[in-house]
């Protein structure tokens, strides 16, 4: 693909105008609408430009290979620009991320159980297989939320991002032969409510070969089927029958009633919301939707009392990609501007880590365990 391909690609993605990028990067109209037509070429400054406009690589511009898909599965996608604004960060942080594991040789690949399968004979009796075996595999046991993350991470080698947006129910994966899995997840929701999306957009990634059908389309939705199967997945993979109903036995003891402190006390201990319990509950102890709908609602106070208390805010970026953004510039192999823009962070800051590394550089001396 030709380098004004590239252009009007990027451009497109965004769902910007070329005087929506006029104004934004100050470069004339008729300008950009020479360089999509291949009239002439921007210089570097100007590709630049674009590039940081559009969130992308100069290298991606440069590339004269096929362009891979970029297929980012949305669930309940935002509203235009905001949509555009955060997938395009997401697979520019996926691509930072792929760019630092090269440059420090450190490339992992993707380890994760994918299914294959037809997309209408798939049920809900698969997607709770699907669930105990990643369960199993993975050695989550039976608490997965408390470390289903940190897994998902260093195991499996999914890149998970934290960014906020609206509306807070959202949640997005994407798939990619490049630079592999990617899961955002939305950091202004408190940690069990992430832990809920993290295990709903892993089923994404792991039928990802069952729902997915090759297309251009750089926003996916899934069906409402497809939805409903991940939800069920997700508590099938976060609150295991056994160990729940292990659970409501020691809160219940002699008695047949369970109140908000007894529920939340539950719902703590596998790192999920009140409300993914309950509806857990519904299924597994046969309580009709209509009481679960009566209970959240008297709940309701109680629960956003406990999600104000224990609200946190998680890095935008794993800590693997941070320490290996470190790595590369203590190795000379990204510069500090570059090291800034990766981590977010103004070039002052990059410059007093610079400075600390400097002043603190020590190693430690192993010897062989065998002498």
């Amino acid at each position: 693909m030709s380098l004004a391909e590239r252009l009007r690609y990027a451009r497109s993605v965004m769902n910007l105008t070329l005087a929506e990028v006029a104004e934004r990067t100050g470069l004339g109209l008729s300008t950009l609408s020479d360089f999509e037509t291949a009239k002439r070429e921007p210089k570097l400054s100007q590709l630049k430009q674009l590039a940081d406009e559009y969130k992308r690589s100069i290298g991606f511009f440069l590339d004269e290979a096929e362009l891979q898909p970029e297929v980012v599965l949305w669930r309940a996608r935002p509203t235009s620009p905001q949509a555009e604004e955060v997938q395009a960060q997401v697979l520019e942080l996926a691509e930072q991320y792929h760019n630092l594991e090269t440059w420090c040789g450190d490339r992992q690949e993707l380890e994760l159980p994918i299914v294959s399968g037809d997309p209408d004979t798939f049920v809900y009796l698969d997607a709770e297989k699907l669930a105990h075996r990643v369960r199993n595999e993975l050695g989550l046991g039976e608490r997965p939320g408390q470390t289903l993350l940190r897994v998902l991470e260093e195991v499996c080698k999914i890149k998970v991002f934290h960014l906020a947006f609206e509306p807070t129910g959202s949640a997005a994966c994407t798939l990619s032969e490049r630079y592999g899995a990617a899961i955002l997840l939305n950091s202004r929701n408190v940690r069990w409510r992430r832990n809920f999306d993290l295990a709903h957009e892993l089923f994404h990634l792991l039928t990802w070969r069952v729902f997915r059908q090759p297309c251009s389309a750089p926003f996916v939705e899934p069906t409402e089927k497809e939805e409903k199967l991940a939800t069920c997945f997700a508590s099938n993979l976060l609150m295991p029958r056994d160990a729940l109903r292990l659970a409501v036995s020691t809160q219940l003891g002699d008695r047949t009633r369970l109140g908000f402190d007894a529920l939340f006390e539950i719902a703590r201990q596998f790192d999920v919301s009140l409300e993914a319990l309950l509806w857990r509950m519904s299924f597994v102890y046969r309580i009709p939707k209509e009481r679960v709908h009566e209970l959240l609602d008297q709940f309701h106070a109680q629960v956003s009392f406990w999600d104000d208390r224990e609200r946190d805010t998680p890095p935008a970026r794993p800590l693997r990609f941070q320490a290996l953004a470190r790595q590369a510039l203590r190795k000379g192999m990204i510069s500090t501007g570059r090291y800034a823009a990766y981590l977010g962070i103004s070039r002052g800051e990059a410059m007093q880590i610079v400075q600390q590394d400097a002043n603190e550089d020590a190693e430690v001396e192993v010897a062989d365990p065998r002498c």
